[in-house]
């Protein structure tokens, strides 16, 4: 057992042992798959602490030859699959960790330092195959082949630390890149690489240096879906062990979301909450705001609003061509949005092609980053949305829409109320502190038709709900009578609290006094 060369299974015993441990061995299932054929290139890309590393070490346990690991895969997924027995520790697997490449390496040279570590345990395992010879990384591992017929199998980590921390050289990054081409690409002894990152690898500038690999990314993992973060099921299930609430977990932690998995959670928050016993910031205090914040103050016109709309509720659309998988080369506001996405700061929905903040964990770090930022205006709007809440739970209308006014004119150089959905985001962003207490659903399909915004309340909180419908150069009693001839409080089921049906106008040609409000109490 080596570090680099099949380091064994000692990371897998280790996560297996842990007082939480989901089962995501059928990866393995998909990356058997893919052993020697033209999708043996696979770059899995995901925000950070969703599980990447734990997923390589899971890998080397399965793959690596010198060790068995028969009693650590008992029971688990993979063990049922026809593969199983057939590529279960056959392989020499080798594990680099470029982080540590990186850190320990001297002036820059990454390669350099990573060969020499390399090729002493290569030398210690083949020393009579290698007879002393000295060798590049790329021809030893093509010498080794040739005399064993041994395939390896590649597992990278923070493939991309190189292209994230070193952002401002290009030679360094060039360098690396061509490194890893030569390493890997046509080369007959490689039967599987997996590396994983944030970042996705097609582009990079001009240089495409790893188009071999197969990406799946935070915008589509493919058949990988499942194994990207924590599903609902096995959410219900932590829940369910640990006596906590899955309503409350899914307003702090879901929101990421696929083609076939609509509700994928954070599964670093999801542990420690399970554990904590208590839903808080878990995820986002591994990281300072400031990495936030540093994309969001960026000078592209049309990202502000963007944001807004996102801190409202709302969704944007996002065109991802134009991104070039780095964190420092941005055209568009779009460019800025993908990574965001990459990062997890935002979700995807690949198939309205949208961005949207995923859940209350992640709008607290929208908040932090703003706080400290050039958001003036926002945050006021924000500080005042405890007040908007307490007025319309006592059901004061004319303090309701005062303080909308108010918003109005503090967002009005940010976001422009041009229809009926502009106005949706400005008073989501303007009940901002409704979340703490409610999940605020957008588009509630409800009796005949769908409610403009529904706040549900969580179910340790005991306040009303409330049904908001909005209407546009028309009256607020008109927008109270359509929730109750479409019947909107039908939507609330299970629900058998007390309700307030909220009616807002905005009406464009009053400039003094522009929104007006009428409150209900209703049953359902």
């Amino acid at each position: 057992m080596g570090i680099y060369l099949n380091p064994g299974n000692r990371g897998f015993w280790e996560s297996v042992r842990s007082e939480i441990y989901v089962d995501k061995t059928g990866l393995i299932a998909e990356t058997n798959k893919c052993i020697n054929t033209e999708q043996k290139f696979l770059c899995v890309s995901r925000p950070r602490r969703f599980g990447k590393s734990m997923t390589l070490k899971m890998l080397a346990a399965y793959y690596s030859c010198g060790c068995d690991s028969k009693e650590l895969f008992a029971g688990r997924s993979i063990a049922e699959n026809p593969t199983y027995k057939e590529h279960l520790n056959r392989y020499d697997v080798v594990f680099l960790n470029m982080q540590q490449f990186l850190i320990e390496a001297s002036s820059g040279k990454v390669t350099e330092y990573l060969e020499q570590e390399v090729l002493e345990e290569l030398n210690e395992e083949y020393g009579t195959v290698l007879k002393g010879r000295e060798m590049g990384l790329a021809a030893t591992f093509r010498k080794i082949y040739a005399k064993t017929d041994k395939q390896f199998i590649f597992l990278i980590d923070e493939w991309d630390c190189v292209m994230r921390e070193k952002q401002e050289s290009e030679t360094l990054q060039k360098q690396y890149l061509d490194f890893l081409r030569n390493l890997l690409k046509d080369q007959p002894y490689v039967a599987l690489a997996y590396m994983t990152g944030i970042l996705p690898v097609k582009k990079y500038g001009q240089h495409s240096a790893l188009n071999m690999f197969w990406e799946y990314s935070m915008t589509n993992q493919k058949n990988l879906e499942e194994y990207t973060g924590f599903t609902e099921e096995e959410v219900k299930g932590l829940c369910g062990r640990f006596g906590m609430d899955f309503t409350e977990a899914s307003s702090w932690y879901d929101g990421y979301q696929f083609k076939k998995y609509r509700h994928v959670y954070n599964p670093k928050s999801v542990v420690e909450a399970m554990i904590c016993g208590e839903f808080s910031n878990y995820w986002t205090i591994t990281e300072t705001y400031e990495a936030l914040k540093i994309y969001i103050d960026m000078d592209f016109d049309g990202l502000q609003s963007d944001i807004v709309q996102m801190l409202g509720g709302g969704r944007v659309k996002v065109n991802m061509r134009s991104f070039q998988n780095d964190m420092k080369n941005f055209r568009t506001k779009d460019d800025v949005l993908t990574l965001l996405i990459h990062l997890g700061y935002l979700a995807y929905d690949s198939k309205e092609e949208e961005a949207f903040i995923p859940n209350k964990e992640i709008i607290g770090e929208f908040e932090n980053a703003m706080s400290v930022s050039g958001w003036p205006e926002i945050v006021r709007i924000l500080k005042a949305s405890d007040k908007l809440l307490e007025d319309t739970l006592n059901g004061d209308e004319g303090s309701v829409a005062e303080g909308l006014d108010r918003a109005h004119t503090e967002a009005a150089s940010i976001l422009t109320y041009n229809d009926e959905n502009s106005l949706a985001c400005a008073i989501g962003l303007a009940y901002y502190s409704a979340r703490k207490d409610y999940r605020l659903i957008r588009e509630l399909p409800a009796g005949h038709g769908f409610a403009d915004i529904v706040f549900l309340p969580l179910p340790s909180v005991k306040k009303p709900a409330l049904i908001v419908e909005l209407k546009y150069n028309k009256t607020a009693h008109t927008a109270i009578q359509q929730i109750k001839d479409r019947q909107y409080t039908q939507a609330l089921e299970g629900y058998a609290g007390e309700i307030l049906a909220v009616g807002i106008n905005y009406n464009r040609d009053n400039a003094n006094k522009p929104h007006s409000c009428v409150i209900e109490r209703m049953k359902k």
